[in-house]
């Protein structure tokens, strides 16, 4: 007889909050008429927030296919909203970066991803907020004993 999982154990809710997050993230930027996708929406995203990484490490944190990831930044590029600097330690790695014309749009999409955290917490009080986001920090500074890196040299993947 096949075991039950609990399905409000934590992997299974961090699971499914991400998954609704994700979704009702891609509705609104669908619905926004924004003239770039979901995906490209993530990607500004990220390289507004890790504006320096390299494209490879960008691709990583969104858990995508570094040639999806570089698809969603050609269309980007073409709309002036992200630029590819040369690594000045290895000539074929590229830095991403937002432009300052991508201020306005970073900006709509932070809007709308909040929008979407913010009713997802309504009713949980802001101490619980804080205790639950705090969690989440310990749990992804922990990855290490996970995947067997150092903290430092996970941080130095991730700029690489």
């Amino acid at each position: 007889m096949p075991m039950k999982a609990d399905p409000n154990s934590v992997g299974f809710l961090i699971n499914d909050v991400a998954r609704i997050i994700r979704s009702a993230f891609e509705k609104r930027i669908n619905e926004a008429g924004l003239g770039i996708t979901p995906g490209e929406a993530r990607a500004l995203l990220h390289a507004a927030t890790c504006g320096g990484f390299r494209q490879t490490a960008i691709a990583e944190r969104m858990g995508i296919e570094p040639m999806t990831l570089c698809a969603y930044l050609d269309r980007l590029e073409k709309l002036d909203l992200i630029s590819r600097t040369p690594d000045e330690t290895d000539r074929r790695a590229k830095l991403i970066y937002a432009t300052d014309d991508a201020a306005a749009m970073v900006s709509k999409v932070r809007y709308l991803a909040k929008d979407v955290v913010d009713k997802l917490q309504q009713g949980v009080d802001p101490e619980s907020r804080e205790l639950v986001r705090q969690a989440l920090i310990k749990m992804r500074d922990n990855q290490s004993l996970v995947f067997g890196d150092e903290p430092a040299a996970q941080e130095e993947k991730e700029k690489a």
